[in-house]
């Protein structure tokens, strides 16, 4: 976060009109200093690493170099600084692609202005955003192969960390998984940061793969 508590905004778009309606739509919510635009993902990646922002909003397709390897470029360079897909459709190799890449949140162009600023503060808080939609869908496809590769058990949590980190895997944030479980947001962000402590995992992407190879996904996550 910046010194005067605005958070840092990068927007990585190849379209000029798309990059000018995410800034007004930052700008107007308040919050956010967008420090710069780039047009492409070579472009992205090299000024990202001079303004080192809080949080990049990159589209998957771009020219010279993809949004992908851009974000994977800029997260192993600045593992601090979030990024946050943006796309106009749900593919979901692309999904899977960007989780790989060190991506912590995914949006379609499509969603409301409200989603946008929610899923960017969600993210720089450290949150892991993948629309709830799509979360089960995309994890589906690679689930054989990881579980074939000892999955782990999941009775290495309790049964609310369990439920918690099902709801977490999904794509729900702090706030939501507060409402449902009728505690504060909070209580819900130092929950999963114990679980990843618990199971060793490096980033919120490891904790998402765990709850996939452990069935978390199968069933409805009970926090009663």
């Amino acid at each position: 976060m910046t010194s005067t508590t605005n958070t840092k905004v990068m927007i990585a778009d190849d379209h000029t009109i798309v990059r000018d309606g995410l800034q007004e739509v930052l700008e107007r919510a308040g919050g956010f200093d967008v420090v710069g635009h780039a047009g492409d993902g070579q472009q992205a990646v090299e000024m990202a690493q001079t303004l080192k922002p809080d949080v990049i909003i990159m589209d998957v397709m771009m020219p010279v170099k993809d949004g992908i390897d851009a974000c994977r470029e800029i997260r192993e360079e600045l593992p601090g600084t979030r990024v946050l897909m943006l796309t106009a459709a749900t593919e979901e190799d692309a999904v899977i692609d960007a989780v790989a890449a060190g991506a912590t949140g995914y949006l379609q162009k499509y969603s409301g202005r409200d989603k946008l600023i929610s899923t960017v503060r969600d993210v720089v808080e450290g949150e892991f955003r993948i629309p709830s939609e799509v979360v089960k869908r995309v994890f589906e496809g690679i689930r054989s192969t990881l579980v074939r590769s000892n999955p782990p058990a999941p009775n290495q949590l309790t049964a609310r960390e369990q439920a918690i980190l099902s709801l977490f895997a999904r794509g729900k944030s702090y706030s939501e998984i507060a409402e449902i479980s009728g505690r504060s947001p909070l209580t819900i962000r130092n929950a999963i940061y114990g679980i990843q402590n618990k199971l060793g995992a490096k980033s919120k992407q490891d904790l998402v793969v765990w709850a996939v190879r452990s069935g978390l996904l199968d069933d409805t996550p009970d926090l009663g």
